[in-house]
Protein backbone atom coordinates (compact mmCIF):
# COMPACT_ATOMS: atom_id res chain seq x y z
CA UNK A 1 0.00 0.00 0.00
CA UNK A 2 1.60 3.23 -1.01
CA UNK A 3 -0.03 5.20 1.55
CA UNK A 4 0.94 2.92 4.34
CA UNK A 5 3.06 4.31 7.65
CA UNK A 6 5.71 2.71 7.83
CA UNK A 7 7.76 5.14 9.89
CA UNK A 8 7.69 5.71 13.68
CA UNK A 9 10.36 7.32 15.80
CA UNK A 10 11.74 7.85 12.89
CA UNK A 11 12.82 4.44 11.98
CA UNK A 12 11.25 2.42 9.43
CA UNK A 13 9.99 -1.09 10.61
CA UNK A 14 10.01 -2.15 7.21
CA UNK A 15 13.26 -1.90 6.35
CA UNK A 16 16.06 -4.26 6.69
CA UNK A 17 17.91 -2.60 9.05
CA UNK A 18 14.94 -2.48 11.63
CA UNK A 19 16.20 -5.23 13.95
CA UNK A 20 18.70 -3.10 15.24
CA UNK A 21 15.96 -0.72 16.77
CA UNK A 22 12.66 -2.94 17.19
CA UNK A 23 12.31 -5.87 19.56
CA UNK A 24 11.79 -9.57 18.80
CA UNK A 25 8.56 -10.64 17.04
CA UNK A 26 5.18 -10.58 19.72
CA UNK A 27 2.38 -12.04 20.91
CA UNK A 28 -1.20 -11.93 20.36
CA UNK A 29 -4.11 -11.90 22.94
CA UNK A 30 -7.82 -12.43 22.74
CA UNK A 31 -10.71 -12.26 25.24
CA UNK A 32 -13.16 -15.10 24.71
CA UNK A 33 -15.41 -16.53 26.77
CA UNK A 34 -14.06 -19.98 27.64
CA UNK A 35 -10.88 -21.72 25.64
CA UNK A 36 -12.39 -23.20 22.99
CA UNK A 37 -12.14 -22.81 19.70
CA UNK A 38 -15.91 -21.85 19.13
CA UNK A 39 -14.98 -18.70 21.47
CA UNK A 40 -11.83 -18.02 20.48
CA UNK A 41 -13.23 -17.61 16.77
CA UNK A 42 -15.94 -15.51 17.74
CA UNK A 43 -13.84 -13.01 19.75
CA UNK A 44 -11.84 -12.71 16.53
CA UNK A 45 -14.98 -11.57 14.63
CA UNK A 46 -15.55 -9.28 17.02
CA UNK A 47 -12.31 -7.71 17.11
CA UNK A 48 -11.72 -7.96 20.87
CA UNK A 49 -8.01 -8.43 20.87
CA UNK A 50 -4.59 -7.00 21.55
CA UNK A 51 -1.08 -7.57 20.94
CA UNK A 52 2.12 -7.43 22.50
CA UNK A 53 5.85 -6.74 21.73
CA UNK A 54 6.47 -9.68 23.64
CA UNK A 55 5.47 -9.49 27.24
CA UNK A 56 2.29 -11.30 28.86
CA UNK A 57 0.78 -8.11 29.78
CA UNK A 58 -2.91 -7.75 29.67
CA UNK A 59 -4.69 -5.19 29.08
CA UNK A 60 -8.63 -4.76 28.77
CA UNK A 61 -10.43 -1.54 27.05
CA UNK A 62 -14.11 -0.30 26.96
CA UNK A 63 -15.89 3.03 25.63
CA UNK A 64 -19.64 4.37 25.77
CA UNK A 65 -20.92 7.83 25.95
CA UNK A 66 -21.50 9.61 29.19
CA UNK A 67 -19.35 9.12 32.33
CA UNK A 68 -17.97 6.02 33.17
CA UNK A 69 -17.80 5.10 36.82
CA UNK A 70 -14.61 4.57 38.58
CA UNK A 71 -12.92 1.65 38.82
CA UNK A 72 -13.00 -0.27 42.14
CA UNK A 73 -12.98 -3.88 40.96
CA UNK A 74 -11.47 -5.94 37.72
CA UNK A 75 -14.48 -7.76 37.71
CA UNK A 76 -17.05 -5.01 38.49
CA UNK A 77 -15.18 -2.97 35.74
CA UNK A 78 -15.61 -5.94 33.43
CA UNK A 79 -19.15 -6.43 34.11
CA UNK A 80 -19.96 -2.29 33.58
CA UNK A 81 -18.09 -2.28 30.50
CA UNK A 82 -20.46 -4.71 28.88
CA UNK A 83 -23.70 -3.51 30.33
CA UNK A 84 -22.88 0.54 29.66
CA UNK A 85 -21.22 0.22 26.30
CA UNK A 86 -18.59 -1.33 23.76
CA UNK A 87 -15.34 -3.50 24.53
CA UNK A 88 -11.79 -3.29 22.48
CA UNK A 89 -12.78 -4.14 18.54
CA UNK A 90 -16.39 -2.37 19.26
CA UNK A 91 -18.18 0.51 17.49
CA UNK A 92 -19.88 3.54 19.56
CA UNK A 93 -22.82 4.90 17.74
CA UNK A 94 -23.89 8.52 18.36
CA UNK A 95 -25.12 9.00 21.98
CA UNK A 96 -25.00 11.90 24.00
CA UNK A 97 -22.16 14.11 25.46
CA UNK A 98 -18.83 12.81 25.02
CA UNK A 99 -17.26 9.01 25.24
CA UNK A 100 -15.99 8.00 28.17
CA UNK A 101 -13.17 5.08 28.15
CA UNK A 102 -11.99 2.59 30.46
CA UNK A 103 -8.77 1.24 30.28
CA UNK A 104 -6.93 -1.18 32.80
CA UNK A 105 -3.60 -3.38 31.97
CA UNK A 106 -1.41 -5.43 34.46
CA UNK A 107 2.22 -6.59 33.52
CA UNK A 108 3.11 -10.13 32.88
CA UNK A 109 3.73 -12.90 35.54
CA UNK A 110 7.16 -13.74 34.33
CA UNK A 111 10.29 -12.20 36.81
CA UNK A 112 11.22 -11.44 33.31
CA UNK A 113 8.59 -8.74 33.03
CA UNK A 114 9.07 -5.30 34.13
CA UNK A 115 6.58 -3.02 35.44
CA UNK A 116 4.51 -0.75 33.80
CA UNK A 117 5.02 2.90 33.09
CA UNK A 118 1.69 4.64 31.56
CA UNK A 119 -1.28 3.84 29.56
CA UNK A 120 -2.13 5.80 26.58
CA UNK A 121 -5.17 6.28 24.66
CA UNK A 122 -4.51 7.28 20.96
CA UNK A 123 -6.92 8.92 18.99
CA UNK A 124 -7.18 8.79 15.35
CA UNK A 125 -8.97 10.64 12.79
CA UNK A 126 -9.36 12.71 9.50
CA UNK A 127 -8.57 16.16 9.44
CA UNK A 128 -10.98 18.53 6.78
CA UNK A 129 -8.07 18.21 4.19
CA UNK A 130 -8.20 14.68 4.16
CA UNK A 131 -5.42 13.77 5.71
CA UNK A 132 -4.86 11.19 9.00
CA UNK A 133 -4.65 12.89 12.28
CA UNK A 134 -3.70 11.59 15.62
CA UNK A 135 -3.08 12.62 18.70
CA UNK A 136 -1.28 10.73 22.24
CA UNK A 137 -2.96 11.40 25.56
CA UNK A 138 -1.42 10.12 28.75
CA UNK A 139 -4.26 9.05 30.62
CA UNK A 140 -2.36 7.16 34.00
CA UNK A 141 1.00 6.62 34.83
CA UNK A 142 3.48 4.72 37.67
CA UNK A 143 4.74 7.21 40.52
CA UNK A 144 4.60 10.33 41.51
CA UNK A 145 4.91 11.69 38.04
CA UNK A 146 3.45 15.08 37.22
CA UNK A 147 1.74 16.02 33.55
CA UNK A 148 3.11 19.17 32.11
CA UNK A 149 1.00 21.73 30.41
CA UNK A 150 0.67 19.60 27.37
CA UNK A 151 -0.52 16.87 29.37
CA UNK A 152 2.61 15.24 28.65
CA UNK A 153 4.09 12.72 31.35
CA UNK A 154 7.96 12.72 31.89
CA UNK A 155 9.90 9.38 31.39
CA UNK A 156 9.70 6.71 34.33
CA UNK A 157 13.48 6.26 34.54
CA UNK A 158 15.82 3.51 34.00
CA UNK A 159 16.78 0.42 36.48
CA UNK A 160 18.99 -1.32 33.78
CA UNK A 161 22.86 -2.76 34.40
CA UNK A 162 23.42 -3.29 30.73
CA UNK A 163 26.84 -4.91 31.69
CA UNK A 164 24.72 -7.62 33.43
CA UNK A 165 21.65 -7.82 31.42
CA UNK A 166 19.78 -6.97 34.54
CA UNK A 167 16.67 -4.82 35.33
CA UNK A 168 14.45 -4.09 39.57
CA UNK A 169 11.00 -3.28 39.20
CA UNK A 170 11.77 -0.84 41.44
CA UNK A 171 10.02 1.94 39.34
CA UNK A 172 6.60 1.60 37.85
CA UNK A 173 3.67 -0.37 38.91
CA UNK A 174 2.23 -4.25 38.65
CA UNK A 175 -1.10 -2.52 37.48
CA UNK A 176 -2.67 0.69 36.08
CA UNK A 177 -6.37 1.47 35.74
CA UNK A 178 -8.33 4.61 35.20
CA UNK A 179 -11.48 6.32 33.22
CA UNK A 180 -10.76 8.86 30.72
CA UNK A 181 -13.21 11.37 28.98
CA UNK A 182 -12.35 12.82 25.46
CA UNK A 183 -12.88 16.50 26.22
CA UNK A 184 -12.01 17.39 22.58
CA UNK A 185 -14.57 15.39 21.13
CA UNK A 186 -16.77 16.08 18.11
CA UNK A 187 -20.07 14.65 17.73
CA UNK A 188 -20.06 15.14 13.80
CA UNK A 189 -16.38 13.69 13.07
CA UNK A 190 -15.57 10.17 12.98
CA UNK A 191 -12.96 8.48 15.02
CA UNK A 192 -10.85 5.80 16.26
CA UNK A 193 -9.28 5.05 19.76
CA UNK A 194 -7.14 2.74 20.66
CA UNK A 195 -5.07 1.60 23.89
CA UNK A 196 -0.85 1.71 24.33
CA UNK A 197 0.40 -0.31 27.13
CA UNK A 198 4.11 0.94 27.95
CA UNK A 199 6.60 -0.99 30.05
CA UNK A 200 9.46 0.35 32.18
CA UNK A 201 13.12 -0.32 30.02
CA UNK A 202 14.56 -3.48 30.18
CA UNK A 203 17.58 -5.36 28.68
CA UNK A 204 16.83 -5.73 24.56
CA UNK A 205 16.92 -9.31 23.97
CA UNK A 206 20.33 -8.43 21.63
CA UNK A 207 21.66 -7.14 25.34
CA UNK A 208 20.37 -10.35 26.80
CA UNK A 209 22.21 -12.23 23.66
CA UNK A 210 25.19 -10.95 23.89
CA UNK A 211 25.90 -11.14 28.19
CA UNK A 212 25.02 -14.83 27.53
CA UNK A 213 27.52 -15.46 25.09
CA UNK A 214 29.80 -13.12 26.25
CA UNK A 215 30.39 -10.88 23.39
CA UNK A 216 30.28 -6.94 23.37
CA UNK A 217 27.50 -5.19 22.29
CA UNK A 218 26.41 -4.29 18.89
CA UNK A 219 27.52 -0.69 17.72
CA UNK A 220 24.39 1.33 16.84
CA UNK A 221 21.93 -0.91 18.41
CA UNK A 222 19.60 -0.01 21.62
CA UNK A 223 20.68 -1.69 24.62
CA UNK A 224 17.62 -1.42 26.02
CA UNK A 225 13.71 -1.10 25.11
CA UNK A 226 10.17 0.07 26.49
CA UNK A 227 8.35 -3.23 25.66
CA UNK A 228 4.71 -2.61 24.78
CA UNK A 229 0.91 -3.91 24.49
CA UNK A 230 -1.83 -2.24 22.08
CA UNK A 231 -5.57 -2.79 22.03
CA UNK A 232 -8.07 -2.99 18.97
CA UNK A 233 -9.70 0.17 18.65
CA UNK A 234 -13.01 1.64 19.04
CA UNK A 235 -14.80 3.14 16.59
CA UNK A 236 -16.97 6.40 16.62
CA UNK A 237 -19.57 6.79 13.75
Amino acid sequence: DPGMVTEVDGKDYLSSSSFEYWSASGLAGVWAEENTRESIYTALRRKETFATSGPRIKVRFFGQFGAAAPIDDYKTMVEQGYANGVPMGGTLKAGKGAPSFTVWASKGPRAVDGNLDRIQIIKSWVGADGEPQDQVYDVVWSGSRKADAKGKVPAVGNTVNVKNATFTNTIGSAELKATWTDKSFDAAQGAVYYVRVIQIPTPRWSTYDAVRAGLPLQDGVASTVQERAWSSPIWYT
